[in-house]
């Protein structure tokens, strides 16, 4: 794997390590610009939102996602709660519909008075809540991997950023399997728009030639597969050896990885990446035709540790069906839940303000063996792992970074946030802060 996807440059890497240093300072006091929407401080129960797609075409992955919140809070109340307090979850349902997850945020920061909210997987779901929690100073857990190019002092992205997943699945087909001609093959959003651009400014930065790669969109519960992997195949019959890096997303995956079987594409042939692709997508498929597909993620339920043995088997228990499966956002839901529990006993209050600053530091263990540590960011660190389709719809890891890889949410690739960093510590406070021009290009709060 190149150096690019596992360190960040020597500045931001200087930057980010004095603010893990700064972190063990005293919670920092709440800004003025408090949200009236900040639950007051009492003794009954804690509010928290569970903002997920239970209908629609994104609830193939978001239902499990509610699911292992719910579980999560039960074994929290288990424990006494939080200060004392029961957690109480706020289960809504924005039915993949982008502009009812704004509608739904609102109405759990301002009228439920949520102490944060966990939810959203899409990137445009995210981005429809986002000036929602910043004009409420609400806290938000993102738990999906994502395009990058972002970066608020109100959310927390618990999710891969572009180097944490993307960059290293294409540098895994470069150097492992020798992969020279393209296909990036997303749903018509802003995630796969933007990971493509990304990953195709990459591509070209390594020597690949523009008409190595193939770009191709569908909408979101596309289903007439035939006529778009016909094309895969065509543009795979060169006589250079083709991928596809996939950044389709929800139900459209179960047509897709059919008509791969049915057009007779085997992993040999012309392997797939995929990056939304995970156990509970494989649940509703015949992976037979599919078995050394792979997915790049930072978790996979086969990993075996411990920890994640435990989770596993206590989330098919909560469920009361052996049959149900983990995968890495939710895994993602635990370390940020967990870490969300530790930022509001560290700052002694669910004020939001005070949780939001509490949070940089916070380390908790992740279920693959190591360690997730918010960074000033509002990013975790993450191991990043490549796994390979099975008959049983598991994932056989193959390969996996050597260590803890920073996330970087401003592509170096991209001439536009070439020069941009996050950091939500003094004395930058910004999430966007130009490194040439020193100084901080949007909104920041101090």
């Amino acid at each position: 794997m190149s150096s690019e996807g596992l360190t960040l440059g020597r500045r931001q890497l200087g930057l980010m390590g004095a603010g893990l240093a700064a972190a063990g300072l005293p919670a920092l006091p709440p800004l003025v610009e408090e949200a009236k929407a900040a639950p007051a401080p009492g003794t009954g129960p804690i509010k928290v939102g569970i903002l997920h797609s239970l209908s629609g075409t994104m609830a193939i992955s978001e239902v499990p996602l509610k699911d292992v919140m719910l579980m999560l809070i039960a074994e929290q109340n288990k424990k006494g709660g939080v200060m004392g307090r029961p957690i109480e979850p706020v289960v809504v349902d924005p039915a993949s519909n982008w502009p009812l997850f704004a509608e739904k945020a609102r109405q759990l920061l301002s009228v439920d008075k949520v102490a944060a909210i966990f939810g959203c997987w899409t990137s445009v779901s995210r981005k429809s809540v986002l000036p929602v929690v910043e004009q409420l100073n609400g806290i938000l857990y993102y738990p999906v991997q994502y395009e990058g190019q972002e970066c608020s002092r109100n959310i927390f992205y618990s999710g891969a950023a572009p180097n944490q997943q993307a960059i290293p699945a294409v540098d895994y087909f470069m150097t492992q399997l020798g992969i020279k001609r393209w296909i990036l093959a997303g749903t018509d959003y802003v995630y796969p728009r933007t990971t493509n651009k990304i990953l195709e400014a990459y591509l070209k930065s390594k020597g690949v030639p523009a008409a190595d790669i193939m770009i191709n969109y569908t909408p979101f519960g596309y289903s007439d597969w035939q006529a778009n992997v016909a094309k895969f195949k065509a543009f795979g019959s060169a006589g250079k050896k083709t991928g596809v890096i996939s950044t389709i997303n929800g139900d459209a995956n179960v047509p897709f990885y059919k008509e791969l079987g049915n057009q007779g594409i085997k992993a040999t042939e012309i392997p797939v990446v995929a990056f939304s692709v995970g156990e509970q997508e494989l649940a509703g498929l015949d992976t037979a035709p599919l078995v050394g597909q792979l997915a790049a993620w930072n978790y996979f339920e086969s990993v075996q540790t411990p920890a994640n043995q435990k989770f596993v088997a206590d989330f098919k228990a909560f469920m009361k069906n052996p049959k149900r499966v983990t995968n890495d956002p939710m895994e993602a839901h635990y370390i940020g839940f967990n870490m969300w529990v530790k930022a509001v006993e560290k700052a002694g209050t669910t004020d939001h303000s005070a949780v939001i600053d509490a949070m940089i530091g916070v380390s908790h263990p992740n279920l693959t063996g190591d360690y997730a540590t918010m960074m000033p960011n509002h990013h975790l660190t993450k191991p990043v792992l490549i796994g390979e389709v099975q008959a049983n719809g598991q994932f056989n890891v193959v390969w996996q970074t050597p260590g803890l890889v920073v996330a970087q949410p401003w592509s170096p690739y991209l001439p536009e946030s070439k020069y941009l960093i996050g950091d939500w510590l003094p004395p930058m406070s910004c999430g966007n802060y130009n490194v040439k021009l020193g100084k901080c290009l949007g909104k920041s709060k101090a």
